[in-house]
């Protein structure tokens, strides 16, 4: 269940492929690609600005991933997380699971997403008209983790 940061784009179809070719039993395979908005707090951004802690990221992504796979019977999954300066537009990050069920499938990807945006140690910079701002975690993101408690 590979996690990877890297600056580089990543190609949707390549991705699921891979994950799909891993395992005949594969029944469901259920992705989420996230993409830097051109807007955000009633201001038009024009980019957005990632950083990790190498290392500590990848360790706290895999984490989430092996959670997902304790709550849920899933084949695999796959976390890629773009770092670096990227335009409005451009995809951040891809989650994928596979499994043999749909249900299966779309929960865990959820999960990973939920938990993804709050324990994940990335910072975010969004680039504005107004200047540069750091992203603080949003409430409705927090409040998304609820349901999984």
């Amino acid at each position: 269940m590979p996690v990877r940061i890297q600056h580089a784009d990543f190609d949707l179809s390549t991705e699921v492929a891979q994950l799909r070719a891993a395992d005949a039993g594969v029944g469901a395979i259920v992705s989420f690609v996230g993409t830097v908005r051109d807007f955000s707090d009633g201001s038009t951004v024009a980019g957005m600005e990632l950083e990790h802690y190498p290392g500590m990221t990848e360790k706290a992504l895999q984490h989430i991933i092996d959670d997902a796979a304790a709550r849920w019977t899933i084949a695999d999954a796959l976390i890629v997380h773009r770092i670096g300066v990227l335009q409005a537009m451009e995809q951040i990050v891809l989650v994928a699971v596979t499994s043999a069920h749909r249900g299966e499938a779309f929960a865990a990807c959820e999960f990973i997403m939920d938990y993804l945006k709050t324990a994940a140690p990335f910072w975010k910079k969004e680039h504005t008209a107004e200047g540069a701002r750091w992203v603080d975690a949003r409430t409705t993101d927090t409040q998304a983790l609820d349901k999984w408690s």
